[in-house]
């Protein structure tokens, strides 16, 4: 191999690590301004943030097993659902041919900023860097509703990021790129250009928007979030990563999980915040010539 080629692959890895940990770095520091600027009304404000920070981490292991076990209580209205989702995904797998041609000969029509941010926002590294920094900012605010979305958004992004990485080498879809047709199959292999079916770009950007759309009650606001969040799976397909049917399935995907979990999350969440409201601690005064019970609501 070249040196002149092995030099240049080695810039360009070492240029996004760098970038990378600088976004990173930005975040730390933003949050750290933020933790500054938090008034302390306890003790031990760190110790109760800790004990949040478990408390939180727990639903969301439990958001991503309540995910993968509720197929096993489904019911009808829910196989018609998966039916209807199999049913759309084979129509467009029909044309995949037709519109995978037709995205990439607009590819360069689009602005460069548009196609990295596609590119970008989807990845993995940046998108925990998101979820977790939304999450943190609730925890350290003690905001939480910002902390609440925090925790949907990092276990829906789990719950459906390994089942897309599963379900890519598990299908073995060959990528537009690689030349093949949409029909080319290779299960388990170990080829970046077999794992197509379904987008892991288009599932890590919308759960992130829809989780965060379902926040605002906007008709217009929400658009806006689920449209920005199209972008990295609409660039996939201009790149040649992937079909039209492979985003389509995980836009897909990404709702019915975010569904799923925040159903979960709203449950448990509303049923802890009511005890605490029926928790009443009950205190006996004693003193001279009285008696008396105190009650802390």
């Amino acid at each position: 191999m070249p040196e002149k080629f092995i030099k240049s692959q080695s810039y360009q890895v070492s240029r996004i690590v760098k970038n990378r940990i600088t976004v990173v770095a930005i975040l730390c520091i933003g949050l750290h301004k933020i933790s500054g600027q938090v008034s302390i009304d306890s003790i031990k404000p760190d110790e109760k943030r800790w004990q949040l920070f478990k408390y939180d981490m727990k639903h969301v292991f439990g958001g991503l097993g309540h995910s993968y076990a509720k197929p096993l209580h489904w019911k009808g209205k829910d196989w018609a659902t998966l039916g209807y989702t199999a049913l759309g995904t084979g129509i467009l797998f029909l044309v995949d041919d037709e519109t995978s041609k037709f995205a990439r000969i607009q590819r360069e029509g689009i602005p460069k900023s548009v196609r990295e941010y596609g590119s970008k926002i989807g990845n993995p590294t940046y998108n925990y860097a998101l979820t977790g920094g939304i999450y943190m900012t609730g925890l350290v605010t003690k905001n939480e509703k910002i902390r609440q979305t925090g925790v949907l958004m990092i276990a829906s992004a789990s719950a459906a990021g390994l089942l897309q990485q599963i379900a890519k080498s598990a299908v073995g879809r060959a990528r537009p790129v690689s030349g093949k047709s949409k029909d080319t199959f290779d299960p388990f292999s170990t080829s970046r250009s077999f794992h197509s079916f379904p987008s892991g770009h288009a599932i890590l950007a919308f759960t992130n928007a829809y989780a965060i759309g379902k926040q605002f009650n906007n008709p217009w606001l929400k658009g806006g979030i689920y449209a920005v969040g199209l972008i990295p799976g609409v660039s996939r397909i201009w790149d040649g990563q992937h079909w039209l049917s492979d985003v389509a399935l995980g836009i897909a995907i990404s709702v019915f999980t975010v569904e799923s979990i925040d159903k979960y999350l709203k449950h448990k969440y509303s049923n802890a915040a009511s005890k605490d409201k029926k928790l009443v601690s009950w205190n006996l005064n004693l003193g001279l010539n009285r008696v008396g019970i105190t009650g802390n609501f």
